[in-house]
């Protein structure tokens, strides 16, 4: 018996750059427990693709067939119930060049599919949108969803801190540590002008936010308020959180205004370690053996890479 018996396949497609695929492929693992070593990922669970800042879009199988004519026969099945729809051609660059359909043969492949379907097309704004793919030897169809590029428009808050995770990587991060939210409640007690914060609430993901740096937090507070978020900041510093939290990301502070010794990072880990279950930590410095030493263990990592400026993203528990 197939265990995957009546569940539905989701196909992602994928675009990161040589500095972002480390960093795409633990988001990759978190959601998926697997990593595609393309730019297409074949799996049964489904993700929102506006979550991912590497997801182009998603299609929901609901036909497979190892040639076009078959597709287009299960595709007449298609019960529409008189509401309308569009029919979008997905290209796979990962198959080779002699493979690939060119523009002509891509609208001839979506119309024909249109005509199979018993219903009203509307390429403007159709109820419905269906993509139809070339993939891992085989042709599928079904609902079709496009990536929204939500941290693109975080970019433009009223704050900014020039060491601040940028906002596409900050939105990698928290999906690494909260690829599933339900239930889940987060914290980030470093959280600097907000935009880890902005990324997670933006997602509907329950997390704080708190810093001890006083000039800091209105800022932070200011920047969930442009975007319409809401969510609560704090002034504290986070040695003295005392409440439980399942998960806390820590943008470790590095740059002249933020010196901390060894000895405070420590105690921030240990603080860490104490009112978090997982912790999500990023860092320009090694420190494996400060994570050790206040008694994690590391489960994963990455690198986000920005030309020759480098970050660690690292999973503990």
């Amino acid at each position: 018996m197939d265990v995957n018996q009546g569940l539905t396949t989701y196909i992602y497609t994928y675009a990161f750059s040589e500095d972002e695929r480390s960093l795409c492929a633990l988001e990759m693992r978190s959601f998926f427990g697997d990593v595609s070593q393309s730019n297409v990922l074949e799996t049964f669970v489904k993700i929102d693709p506006k979550r991912s800042p590497f997801m182009k879009e998603r299609i929901s199988v609901i036909y497979e067939a190892q040639n076009l004519e078959d597709l287009y026969k299960q595709v007449e099945t298609l019960q529409m119930n008189g509401v309308t729809f569009k029919v979008i051609y997905v290209k796979n660059r990962d198959l080779p060049k002699n493979k690939q359909d060119g523009f002509e043969k891509r609208r001839e492949i979506e119309r024909k599919i249109g005509l199979h379907i018993k219903g009203k097309a509307d390429l403007r704004h159709p109820d419905r949108s269906f993509g139809v793919m070339h993939v891992n030897e085989k042709w599928v169809f079904g609902e079709y969803v496009k990536s929204e590029s939500v941290w693109f428009r975080h970019q433009q808050k009223p704050n900014d801190y020039s060491t601040a995770l940028n906002t596409r990587v900050a939105r990698a991060v928290v999906n690494i540590a909260i690829p599933n939210p339900t239930g889940i409640k987060a914290i980030d007690p470093c959280c600097g002008i907000g935009t880890v914060l902005v990324e997670a609430r933006s997602m509907g993901i329950d997390m704080v936010g708190s810093d001890r740096n006083q000039l800091i937090v209105p800022g932070a507070r200011e920047n969930m308020i442009h975007f319409g978020l809401t969510g609560e900041i704090n002034l504290a510093d986070m040695r003295d959180i005392t409440n439980h939290y399942d998960v806390a990301i820590i943008d470790l502070p590095y740059n002249l205004c933020s010196v901390i010794t060894p000895e405070e990072q420590l105690e921030m880990l240990q603080s860490a370690r104490r009112f978090a279950n997982k912790v999500v930590v990023v860092t320009v410095e090694p420190v494996d053996r400060l994570l050790i030493k206040a008694g994690f263990s590391i489960i994963d990592r990455a690198v986000a890479k920005k030309g020759v400026f480098i970050r660690e993203v690292i999973i503990c528990n």
